[in-house]
């Protein structure tokens, strides 16, 4: 191998070595999941670099790693997964960017493709009215402080509380739909009056609500225990914790760049900007990002409750004999306190999983007790046009990344790029003429979430499936689509 890549050590078909020696203030070895074609698109977005940049973490253990959707990030790339030393490790926001316990969550029904076909639009068209979208979208739930203090305290649990959904669903979320180390105080007047009217709203970007049917059966057991079957219709919902999420990312940073002072932390990038975790700046952060987190959960509860009442109404049925069961909910950007075995050794760790889920295995008892003798299902949406898929955890994972997996298809173009390589029109009409329904808020988003400026999701499950870190499961098929 020569060139940029002469850098990279094959390891086999799917994991690629960034040596120590790449450059100074490396603590450990890089680690990329890619298939050989992948690789030069890495490369030339430098997100390789990126990877070697978070190996000079203080407190890093095991290697830096990413996953097969990987592409340029704030400090971390986009599908980045470090996990630092409790006692002598630091906490770095970048390691969870803007949009805090951005996650996804599939529901089940108990409709067919047929059933849904000849109601599609007007399915997609009420679900586009009753759940408000777009940049800086308001008009969700409007929230006095104390209710807000609620959300970031409880997550998904306030909501179900408030008869937003049903207390099978926060079996079916991640954590519970709560971290409750939460710290409601350590979220900035500034940030938490961005979260006062935003709850309920999916905004803009690459979030989205998508209705999809399964379309293939990989592992009939594991399908069977999560709910699916063969042509039945599924409803996807991807957004995050919205703007107080994004000022609570902006708060710590600017509090993380005097911190690399005080504490003499020296960094390749100033974008990793970092404070020991249990310094008073990184339990801060702690405290807030999981408050952001808890917000998030809480956002796509109620979204779910909005969905539920919309299909119940278009199909003229209840939502018990529709089913609308909630698959399960799982974060992408979020840094949790863990124990993994390293090296035979039982340590505490802060795990970083920026665009990266977990992917824990049958028996951990962090999986929820219906899925615990097959493991945990993984959520990955891929593009508009193509796929997404459900897998599920592996041991493998909790020997190689932490219990870590890909969260999506990954960007293969900016939006800047995207934006002038296709309309908005264009991106709805060549959809339509696949049978995929699309609506969006305006022109332009589309345009950025155009399938083309997305990796095949299909060869970055092809990756992760292959290196064993997690198995596929099932693949959904898009019928229509809502972006903001």
């Amino acid at each position: 191998m020569s060139g940029p890549l002469s850098d990279l050590v094959r390891l086999d078909d799917y994991r690629w070595l960034i040596p120590k020696t790449r450059q100074p203030g490396m603590r450990t070895e890089g680690l990329i999941y890619a298939s050989a074609a992948m690789l030069p698109g890495i490369v030339q977005d430098r997100a390789h670099e990126q990877v070697a940049n978070v190996a000079c973490l203080p407190g890093i253990v095991g290697r830096s790693l990413a996953m097969p959707d990987i592409h340029w990030g704030y400090g971390f790339a986009i599908g980045g997964v470090a996990a630092t030393e409790v006692d002598q490790g630091v906490v770095s926001p970048g390691g969870v960017g803007y949009d805090i316990n951005c996650g996804v969550r599939i529901l089940r029904t108990n409709l067919s493709a047929a059933d849904v076909r000849p109601r599609l639009a007007k399915l997609i068209d009420a679900i586009f009215a009753a759940v408000p979208a777009g940049v800086g979208g308001q008009g969700g739930l409007v929230l006095k402080e104390p209710e807000l203090q609620a959300v970031l305290r409880d997550g998904a649990a306030w909501a179900v509380g408030r008869g937003l959904g049903r207390p099978a669903d926060l079996v079916a979320c991640e954590d519970g739909g709560k971290i409750g180390s939460a710290d409601p105080r350590a979220v900035t007047d500034k940030a938490a009056k961005r979260g006062l009217g935003q709850l309920g709203t999916l905004g803009s970007g690459n979030h989205f609500l998508e209705i999809d049917v399964v379309d293939e059966i990989y592992d009939q057991q594991a399908a069977e225990v999560f709910g699916l079957r063969h042509g039945q219709v599924v409803l996807g919902i991807h957004v995050g914790s919205r703007g107080l999420g994004h000022q609570v990312c902006a708060d710590s940073l600017e509090t993380m760049q005097k911190a690399v002072v005080r504490y003499g932390i020296s960094l390749p990038d100033r974008q990793l900007a970092c404070a020991p975790v249990k310094s008073p700046e990184g339990s801060r952060y702690l405290g807030a990002m999981a408050a952001a987190a808890n917000y998030a959960w809480a956002n796509r509860q109620v979204i779910t409750d909005s969905v539920r009442h919309v299909l119940a109404e278009v199909f003229a049925q209840s939502k018990d004999a529709l089913g609308l069961e909630l698959v399960y909910d799982v974060a992408h950007n979020i840094a949790k306190i863990e124990r993994h075995s390293v090296e035979g050794h039982e340590r505490t760790l802060c795990v970083h999983r920026k665009g990266a889920t977990r992917a824990f295995p049958a028996g951990h008892p962090d999986v929820p007790a219906p899925y615990r003798a097959v493991g945990q299902p993984v959520l990955v949406p891929g593009d508009m046009g193509r796929y997404s898929y459900v897998l599920v955890g592996t041991a493998e994972a909790m020997r190689q990344t932490f219990g870590s997996t890909c969260h999506g298809a990954g960007r293969l173009m900016s939006r800047t790029a995207a934006k002038q390589n296709t309309r908005g029109d264009d991106v709805q009409r060549d959809l339509a003429a696949q049978g995929i329904i699309v609506r969006g808020r305006s022109r332009s988003g589309l345009a950025e979430e155009a399938p083309s400026a997305y990796k095949d999701v299909q060869q970055v499950v092809d990756v992760v499936h292959g290196a064993g870190i997690s198995r596929r499961v099932a693949r959904l098929r898009p019928l229509g689509v809502i972006k903001g």
